[in-house]
């Protein structure tokens, strides 16, 4: 199986018995004080790809001890969870979300940094899917609990400490999956603005057809990082604001050979909330 597959192959291969697919959404909710994150349980409860299940990015998948929002669990609630959701030895896992694909890239990340590589994202999501008429379902999924075994992989995963280490390092380059206006310091979602000094701009959200939300052809991801100075060979650490959209460009540097790729999973959200730590901007 590609790590991308269409929705025409997912038509074609959704009654395969070793077959597990699962939603990823989490959804933007508007609030009197702001955005916030919300679970998309109640959109794949009321529909979703027939036989899918829902993996919550923001529970099950979230590391409960940590006061940042959807880092990555310990191994053991990673692995009770993906076992619990029919996921095992001998299982192909396609991944979507109802957004831009990094909810699905996120999972597919973690599942590649816990040691499972058999796993895809739908290209185009349930957007695509529902758009072409495919069949959707309210239906429990009813995949068999499975044995998860969990072999961390600690080099897909950066923390500060690595990322304050890679400022002075010629051999690592800092990719931001952020926006241009946050990545110059046009706007500053995260308190403080700008991007961790050095880094480069590759918006998750330019690695997908505006129009479609398939991803674009290898031809211009790679056109796009390569831009970017990130297939010369040095270890890359994706970020973003909160490690999710970092899985997006950290997904697609895969798909072009890189295998020096982590993400740093506290991102932005950790970065600017330690003042000792340096910005830069276009200004």
């Amino acid at each position: 199986m590609d790590r991308i597959v269409t929705t025409d192959w997912l038509a074609e291969n959704l009654g395969e018995p070793d077959i597990r697919v699962f939603d990823c959404t989490v959804q933007f909710e508007q609030t009197p004080t702001g955005v916030k994150v919300v679970s998309g349980r109640p959109g794949w409860e009321q529909s979703h790809i027939p036989g899918a299940g829902f993996l919550d990015i923001l529970g099950d998948l979230a590391d409960p001890s940590n006061p940042l929002p959807a880092m990555v669990p310990p191994p053991e609630q990673f692995a009770e969870a993906l076992g619990k959701a029919g996921v095992g030895p001998g299982a192909r896992v396609v991944l979507y979300d109802r957004g831009g694909a990094i909810w699905a890239a996120r999972v597919w990340w973690m599942l590649r940094h816990f040691g499972f590589d058999d796993a895809a994202i739908l290209s185009g999501g349930f957007s695509k899917w529902t758009a072409e008429g495919q069949p959707v379902s309210d239906a429990p999924p009813a995949y068999p609990p499975a044995t998860f075994q969990a072999r961390p992989r600690p080099s897909l995963i950066a923390d500060k400490a690595e990322v304050v280490a890679a400022l002075d390092d010629g051999n690592v380059l800092l990719i931001n999956a952020l926006s241009p206006d946050v990545h110059s310091g046009k706007v500053a979602p995260y308190g403080r603005p700008g991007r961790i000094p050095g880094s480069v701009n590759v918006p998750a959200s330019a690695l997908l057809d505006p129009d479609t939300g398939v991803f674009r052809s290898l031809e211009d991801i790679r056109a796009a990082f390569e831009a970017a100075g990130a297939l010369g060979g040095r270890r890359v650490i994706a970020y973003c604001g909160g490690g999710v959209a970092a899985c997006g460009d950290a997904f697609a540097l895969t798909l072009l050979g890189a295998d020096n790729v982590a993400i740093y999973d506290g991102s932005l959200s950790e970065w600017c909330a330690d003042a000792s730590l340096p910005m830069e901007t276009d200004a």
